[in-house]
């Protein structure tokens, strides 16, 4: 019985291929002497960007971390309710509003490692709220601050109330 792949051949062949995948990822990720203008300017921000922190967000970030007191604590749940003019109907937590649809909702304790959902709604129980969808993140920068995206049925951002539900371990 006559074989055409050998095993030796197979394994300089993987290998020459692994050390050309390795070699061409080192040579990308290597900094160029001269770096090009394109590469200086900042991109532009998507929709799926969180806007900058702002001084005045970051100093009443520090005021709420300082003002909650709390260092250490048991698992706990807290919810918030927003309308979408980013006024909070109630809750906990003060919102800040970036722009249409971006909110920031700030805690008076560390809610990194926590867990986090956002959802379209109403602070009435009028009717069913509109259509559409609510991200959520950690906010960049700020360890008791989240971040929450509203966009409309179509995927623009736009205000809409939401109630998020935080969850601290």
């Amino acid at each position: 019985m006559k074989t055409s792949f050998r095993p030796k051949a197979a394994a300089v062949t993987f290998a020459v291929l692994a050390l050309t995948l390795a070699g061409g990822g080192i040579a990308i990720a290597q900094p160029s002497a001269k770096a090009p203008q394109a590469a200086v300017k900042p991109a532009a921000r998507g929709t799926n960007s969180q806007p900058p922190v702002t001084a005045e967000s970051a100093r009443s970030a520090k005021a709420a971390l300082k003002a909650g007191g709390v260092t250490t604590m048991a698992a706990a749940s807290w919810f918030t309710v927003v309308n979408a003019n980013g006024t909070k109907q109630r809750g906990t937590g003060t919102v800040i509003k970036y722009g249409p649809g971006q909110y920031e909702v700030q805690f008076g304790y560390n809610v990194s490692n926590g867990a986090y959902l956002a959802t379209i709604s109403r602070h009435d129980s009028c009717c069913i709220p509109p259509g559409g969808e609510a991200a959520v993140a950690p906010r960049l920068g700020t360890p008791n601050g989240v971040f929450i995206q509203t966009r409309n049925s179509a995927g623009v951002p736009t205000d809409l109330g939401f109630t998020l539900h935080t969850h601290t371990p």
